[in-house]
């Protein structure tokens, strides 16, 4: 009788700056259902796939749970651990979501940076952990870092001159088409390794940046988030969508807030260690205040955990289920603006502008470090773009 069951695939993967085993397979009940049996399981939305604990009871728990369904396909575990490093050289399955499609079909497996250069990636993980950077900086490192040496190959990554490397920097930009903004994150992790892992002082002092775009923040007017938050499918996304403009939070600092961070008598948000690791607090809004009231009768959180729990006991909301439901609600309410959860943080500092606040106490609630960075805003403002008579209104027509 022929064998009908379906594939597993295991592969190395590097997520949050960490090494995990992601899981792939068929969109079946029956595998699902299987594969999540597996306790610490964890689902990725920016790699699509499961994951769990890079260890052997792990792996030998996600066997037992899914080998009576289907046949597991682990060589590609088996040539990481061939390939003897710390950490995969190349996140696999994300590699194409992480760079231009001109460059992705030439990324390789974690076992195909050379030899030479496969000290690197350990070597500056351990400085970006120590040095205390957050797992999203860790991760975008390393991951600029993966494909910098699969695009040396042989040639050892510690003798490179500055020429060289500006060469290379060239040909990210004319031939893969990068942006500036890709090109600014990958210079970040190669000044981070040349000059803070290898020590190499004033490295990168001859390498000219590319000129970011000045991009005017996407925003919605007053009518437009009123729809939205209308829109919202139920209490828990409606006071999570309210909560994000009413204080001009970012969406990592909603979801990852906790119960007891409210003090509805001084009538403030604590928001802790945020972008950039600091703690900040902001004003809360008296109608945010009655929402909430009424998400705690109905959804009873935790007083000791997330205000916002997700799938799983003890984590938060998931990001990009929030992104989701924002898409959802100005999908229902006819909202064709572009804009994400950020627009929301967009829209609570333009929109406390056009009413006059002062542009450094804005600086201060969003958090901002630098004023440049809040006075972005004034682009967007119309409060004295109002006063402006157009010289064709005094046309007679």
């Amino acid at each position: 009788m022929q064998n009908t069951k379906q594939k597993i695939r295991l592969t190395p993967l590097l997520h949050r700056g960490n090494m995990w085993i992601g899981i792939h397979f068929p969109r079946l009940p029956v595998l699902q259902q299987a594969v999540r049996k597996t306790r610490q399981i964890k689902w990725s939305q920016s790699n699509k796939c499961w994951y769990i604990p890079f260890n052997r009871a792990s792996y030998d728990e996600l066997l037992k749970n899914a080998e009576p369904f289907a046949t597991i396909d682990n060589n590609a575990l088996k040539q990481y651990k061939a390939a003897g490093t710390g950490v995969p050289a190349s996140p696999v399955i994300k590699a194409q979501a992480l760079y231009e499609p001109t460059y992705s079909n030439s990324i390789k497996p974690a076992a195909y940076i050379n030899p030479v250069n496969r000290h690197v990636l350990p070597a500056m993980r351990q400085t970006l952990v120590l040095k205390a950077y957050s797992p999203s900086t860790i991760k975008t490192y390393l991951n600029e870092m993966s494909v910098f040496l699969q695009a040396l190959k042989s040639t050892r990554a510690d003798e490179l001159s500055v020429n060289r490397i500006k060469s290379y920097l060239q040909y990210c930009f004319e031939k893969l088409k990068l942006s500036e903004n890709t090109l600014h994150s990958r210079i970040n992790a190669l000044k981070f390794y040349y000059e803070q892992v290898l020590k190499k002082e004033k490295f990168f002092w001859e390498i000219p940046r590319p000129k970011k775009l000045l991009q005017l923040p996407h925003f919605f007017n007053q009518d437009e988030i009123t729809s939205i938050i209308k829109s919202a499918g139920n209490i828990k996304h409606k006071t999570m969508l309210m909560l994000a403009y009413s204080s001009g939070l970012r969406v990592s600092e909603v979801v990852n807030l906790r119960t007891a961070d409210i003090d509805s008598r001084r009538m403030t948000i604590m928001i802790q260690q945020a972008k950039g690791k600091k703690d900040r607090i902001v004003k809360l809004s008296p109608v945010l205040l009655i929402m909430l009231r009424e998400y705690w009768k109905k959804a009873k959180p935790s007083l000791k955990g997330y205000l916002f729990p997700g799938q799983y006991p003890g984590e938060p909301y998931s990001s990009r289920s929030l992104q989701l439901v924002l898409a959802a609600a100005k999908k229902k309410g006819g909202i064709l603006k572009p804009g994400s959860i950020h627009a929301l943080r967009h829209s609570f500092a333009t929109h406390l502008l056009d009413r006059g606040t002062d542009v450094t106490l804005i600086m201060k609630l969003l958090g901002h470090n630098d004023i440049k960075t809040t006075l972005r805003y004034l682009h967007v403002t119309n409060r004295d773009m109002l006063q402006i008579i157009s010289p064709l209104d005094d046309l007679k027509l």
